[in-house]
């Protein structure tokens, strides 16, 4: 603690009030109330439980059945190089295999220079109709 010592000047006179406020005593409390506030923080638990499956999953017996759709730089579609000639017709193929209960894997490869809004709209198409395995592959024939 601090000790005010008057200026010493007249020996009559009043001492002078004390002007400025102690910190020490108002900076010894916040440090306490901060160490405090640390100290009740409750541990960050960043960690997702996941139930996995335990040892290994046996080997698949069969191959899976792929069907290979090809679109082309001009927008043409084919299905496993046959080619479909509107939309409904590829839609009707779509549904065919949204049907099945075992789908087979859908691989669509478009061409690099195809528009984008084709491509779309062959997933948008086999989204809707409900085919759930449906990839993009690679497509080297077309490149």
């Amino acid at each position: 603690m601090g000790m005010n010592v008057g200026s010493g000047s007249a020996k009559g006179a009043d001492p002078e009030p004390m002007m400025e406020m102690n910190m020490t005593p108002l900076i010894d409390v916040l440090l306490v109330l901060i160490i405090m506030m640390i100290i009740t923080i409750p541990k960050q638990n960043h960690s997702v439980n996941l139930n996995m499956p335990v040892g290994t999953p046996p080997p698949s017996t069969e191959k899976p059945v792929v069907v290979t759709i090809d679109v082309d730089f001009d927008g043409t579609i084919l299905w496993d190089g046959e080619v479909i000639p509107n939309r409904a017709a590829l839609e009707a193929k779509m549904n065919g295999i949204a049907a099945m209960a075992n789908q087979p894997e859908v691989h669509l490869r478009p061409n690099k220079l195809v528009e984008y809004k084709v491509v779309a709209g062959v997933m948008a198409t086999a989204q809707r109709l409900g085919v759930t395995k449906i990839g993009m592959v690679g497509n080297e024939q077309f490149q």
